[in-house]
């Protein structure tokens, strides 16, 4: 099997533009396990606070984890978290945006899959049947391709 050259996009031609990306992740837990996070009661600590600052940073560190990806000067994250107490799991919504010549779409990804992998860590002493699951880019916006919805 013959495969391309790996190289990295040049970008140098592309118009500075502002470009956000929306992506989400669920993290399925038991029943039990997601109480203990929401009441505060887990001994790892607050575990959406170490979370949402494990998903900045990932944010950050996008080039550095994804061989492909450009350093970009991220000029926005911002992580959400939302609870379903029925269907036990922890909807992870990360938004990414930057003034820049290439999109964010690897970051919000990562943003969600590393804050993800954080609430799993923090979580795994009292449940190792925690799933992650649904890791996708829900929305992009600016930049030469124009705005793109799941």
């Amino acid at each position: 099997m013959k495969s391309a050259e790996i190289k990295m996009a040049d970008i140098s031609d592309k118009l500075q533009t502002k470009r956000t990306a929306i992506a989400q992740a669920k993290v399925y837990m038991k029943k039990a396990t997601l109480k203990d996070l929401l009441q505060g009661r887990l001994s790892k600590g607050d575990v959406l606070a170490c979370a949402k600052v494990a998903g900045i940073t990932a944010a950050k560190k996008t080039s550095e984890l994804i061989p492909l990806c450009h350093p970009l000067e991220i000029t926005d994250v911002k992580i959400e978290f939302n609870a379903d107490e029925k269907k036990d799991f922890i909807l992870v919504k990360s938004t990414v945006s930057v003034l820049g010549r290439t999109g964010v779409e690897m970051e919000a990804l990562t943003v969600a899959s590393i804050a993800s992998l954080t609430i799993y860590d923090m979580c795994k002493p009292v449940d190792k049947d925690i799933v992650i699951s649904d890791i996708m880019l829900l929305e992009k916006s600016g930049g030469k391709s124009g705005n793109y919805k799941r």
